[in-house]
């Protein structure tokens, strides 16, 4: 993956997830400009993206003389949170699926086309497939309740848990259900793209091993937050999704300590106002 396909906001968060989260600062503008250019977004294009952020809810802003700083809020560090636990706690292999199902139905008039989409999006980020026209599955138990309040469907949406029958074919509805061969490619995409670095990462300069360790973890992320963490048990004995991650975590960690030691000497952070 490019680094032109990778948004400059997914880049921000992810930077600021890898060095800046539960440290309680906010971070120089200059700095960040810095660090975005050595993965080829210009400077422009990081204050641009700086101030959407700020709009969204997804950064502060603070000054100290004459510079401009930014922080997280509650909003960023609930996300950046969810991306640590995805990455380092629950993994990309799921082989602990105890059964169950979250089950969803909606019914909503033909003329709330936007509303739909919007459903429609929020289910597919959360790891839910369309079994049939307005009923989606999850493995699992996924809460959804945000999702439905935010959007103001609750009327519209019921929400069940469930088992299959015995005898019914769950590897035959996942692949009717899911794309796993397009799943399947980004897992693998992204090991040739990386697993070359298994050979020399330790040994590049301080300043690059950030720039390849921040386009690393972002591209991971995004492939990640697209599986829905399917039942290992259920998928095709050659999924990719394993040795992926195996790849991730040997080059995150033949990058991390010089990674670290140049955020330590690029970045410039003040206290985050209480």
């Amino acid at each position: 993956m490019s680094t032109a396909s990778l948004r400059p906001q997914s880049l921000v968060l992810t930077f600021l997830g890898d060095h800046v989260l539960d440290q309680d600062v906010c971070v120089y503008s200059g700095s960040l400009i810095d660090v975005f250019g050595r993965v080829g977004v210009g400077e422009q294009a990081t204050r641009s993206t700086l101030t959407r952020m700020v709009n969204r809810g997804l950064l502060h802003r603070q000054r100290e003389g004459r510079r401009t700083y930014f922080g997280l809020t509650d909003r960023s560090e609930a996300i950046l949170r969810d991306g640590q636990r995805r990455i380092w706690k629950t993994g990309a292999v799921n082989s602990e699926w105890d059964g169950t199902w979250t089950l969803l139905g909606f019914s909503l008039p033909d003329s709330w086309q936007r509303q739909r989409h919007d459903l429609r999006s929020q289910l597919t980020w959360s790891g839910f497939g369309a079994l049939f026209s307005g009923l989606w599955i999850a493995p699992g138990e996924v809460d959804v309740s945000g999702i439905v309040a935010e959007l103001g469907l609750a009327a519209h949406v019921k929400v069940f848990r469930a088992r299959a029958e015995t005898g019914m074919d769950i590897a035959e509805m996942i692949h009717d259900t899911w794309d796993l061969d397009e799943l399947a490619a980004r897992y693998r995409a992204f090991e040739t793209d990386w697993r070359p670095l298994t050979d020399d990462a330790g040994n590049r300069p301080a300043e690059e091993a950030l720039a390849l360790g921040l386009r690393m973890t972002c591209e991971w992320l995004q492939v990640i937050r697209r599986d829905p963490r399917l039942p290992g048990r259920h998928l095709p004995d050659t999924w990719p999704a394993a040795s992926a991650e195996k790849t991730f975590r040997m080059v995150h960690a033949l990058l991390e300590p010089a990674a670290r030691d140049a955020a330590r000497r690029i970045i410039d952070t003040i206290p985050a106002a209480s």
